[in-house]
């Protein structure tokens, strides 16, 4: 845990589709580093 994000992560808001894509593909990349980290 210790919710270590990423600061651009957190201006990702809802008005430009490509800051929500680059968004969400931050998640991804961490979902798997955690799966990886277990």
């Amino acid at each position: 845990g210790g919710g270590g994000g990423r600061p651009d992560m957190a201006q990702a808001g809802g008005k430009d589709p490509s800051k929500l894509q680059e968004a969400l593909d931050a998640v991804v990349d961490f979902v798997k580093s955690q799966a990886v980290a277990k």
